[in-house]
């Protein structure tokens, strides 16, 4: 069945998560930062919000990006927040939409797509860029931001509702306005071209895929990880390959061809060309200043290839090599629950608990920050959380946030930062980074302000 339907039998909830770091130049909003501050910036505190299109190509302060989780997002040269698609409240089901907004100086602009859910792509002809061309609606797979500040993205799973459809790996690139058809297929469910790892190929592709993981390094070049591909039925369709996407060629860069694969642990701290997380997806990632790859969590492998279980690892890839740097190789029901230790105080037994579709920022000293997602919380539970963590010095620190799952938000007033400020626990939610160093988090499933369980459209900046 292809759908989510089936995940979510496993997992409780819909799954997918994306996020993406990126870099930007002026401030995307108009509100005041603090340090160490949540700021509401934009959109409601009340759930299953409706969009409010407008006039597309136009800018306007009533325009209302609606609700949703598993969207694709980026920040671009100039500052600006993008957020294409994701997945919407529907009458009696989610739907699915490919709808492209950008968001600059306190106001949404709709900027391309359909304002009506399961839209199939528009493929035109590959690298040739159309008015006409578009990306159809899809849980995302990859997305990317290029040096020159052009939005690209990578496969993805459509929903059932678009005949013909399934796991894609279709290559796509936004630029003035257009998209442009890249590489890949424009016929789903592809096996890859690996050709030989370590070395680029311009007939090298990455196989179809969704809730992969994607960074994007300080030298501009594009990494994927893993992710779930066709046969989505069975439970070794995860995957646990690497690559990398560099003027024009993908490379193989680590990881297997075949899916399935537990993770090789090693020594925990110490890199190994040998080392590799297991197969996953609804993992989280960001990339640090210095080029380090961070990889947290998600659904998948441990080191003895138990499958479909919640991980709580953290990995990092530098220099062609993976390091298993925290959490359990071996998941099971005492290992995946968190160690919350004292609030604000850092200790080698800390650890979050196990989850999927949380969300990950870098900071400029290269901690690491993760939030939310769906896991288990300090009482055992399964649920939305919205506990806040950072990552340095080999340790792990328990910032802020509920500790038990499905915590209503604290909005305060929006545009004004506050200490007692906090977003309310989600999963699938956009995360990303701007130049000035301050992390966004926009929409995703999860808790409002009342308490209510739903999909969110609120827009959030925090200054570490």
């Amino acid at each position: 069945m292809k759908s989510r339907v089936f995940a979510s039998s496993i997992m409780v909830l819909a799954l997918l998560s994306f996020q993406a770091c990126g870099g930007g130049g002026n401030s995307t909003h108009k509100s005041p930062t603090a340090p160490n501050e949540w700021t509401w910036v934009s959109g409601s505190a009340l759930a299953n919000q409706l969009p409010v299109y407008g006039t597309m190509g136009a800018a306007s302060p009533s325009n209302v990006v609606g609700a949703r989780s598993s969207a694709s997002g980026w920040i671009d040269a100039n500052g600006s927040l993008w957020i294409l698609g994701g997945e919407i409240p529907g009458s009696s089901a989610p739907q699915t939409i490919n709808d492209l907004w950008k968001y600059t100086a306190g106001e949404w602009t709709w900027l391309g797509g359909a304002s009506v859910p399961d839209q199939p792509s528009i493929y035109g002809t590959e690298g040739v860029p159309s008015p006409s061309n578009a990306p159809g609606a899809r849980y995302p797979g990859g997305n990317w931001i290029g040096p020159s500040g052009d939005l690209w993205l990578f496969g993805g799973l459509e929903p059932e509702t678009i005949p013909g459809t399934g796991w894609l790996n279709d290559l796509w690139r936004y630029s003035a306005g257009q998209w442009t058809w890249m590489g890949g297929s424009n016929s789903p469910d592809q096996p890859g071209v690996y050709g030989t790892q370590g070395v680029p190929a311009s007939s090298n592709i990455p196989g179809a895929r969704f809730s992969a993981v994607s960074w994007t390094d300080p030298a501009g070049n594009f990494w994927l990880f893993g992710g779930d591909g066709p046969t989505v039925e069975g439970a070794n369709q995860l995957l646990n390959d690497l690559w990398k996407y560099n003027g024009g060629e993908w490379t193989w860069m680590s990881g297997s061809s075949t899916s399935g694969q537990p993770g090789i642990y090693g020594t925990q701290g110490t890199a190994a060309s040998t080392n590799a997380p297991g197969a996953r997806f609804d993992s989280t990632g960001c990339a640090d200043a210095s080029g380090n790859l961070w990889l947290f969590g998600g659904v998948g492998f441990d080191s003895q290839g138990a499958s479909q279980s919640f991980l709580n690892d953290l990995w990092k890839y530098s220099a062609g090599q993976w390091t298993w740097m925290s959490g359990p190789s071996v998941s099971n029901p005492i290992s995946q629950l968190p160690a919350y230790g004292t609030q604000g105080t850092p200790s080698p037994t800390n650890v979050p608990g196990g989850r999927y579709s949380a969300m990950c920022w870098t900071d400029a000293s290269g901690n690491v920050w993760l939030f939310g997602g769906d896991g288990y919380d300090s009482t055992g539970n399964f649920g939305d959380l919205n506990d806040f963590w950072k990552f340095s010095a080999g340790q792990w620190t328990w910032v802020s946030g509920a500790n038990v799952v499905n915590e209503s938000g604290i909005y305060g007033t929006q545009g004004t930062p506050s200490p007692g400020n906090f977003p309310g626990p989600r999963m699938n939610a956009v995360a990303l980074t701007d130049s000035f160093g301050n992390f966004w988090l926009f929409g995703g499933g999860g808790v409002d302000s009342s308490g209510t369980a739903g999909t969110l459209n609120d827009l959030w900046e925090y200054e570490p």
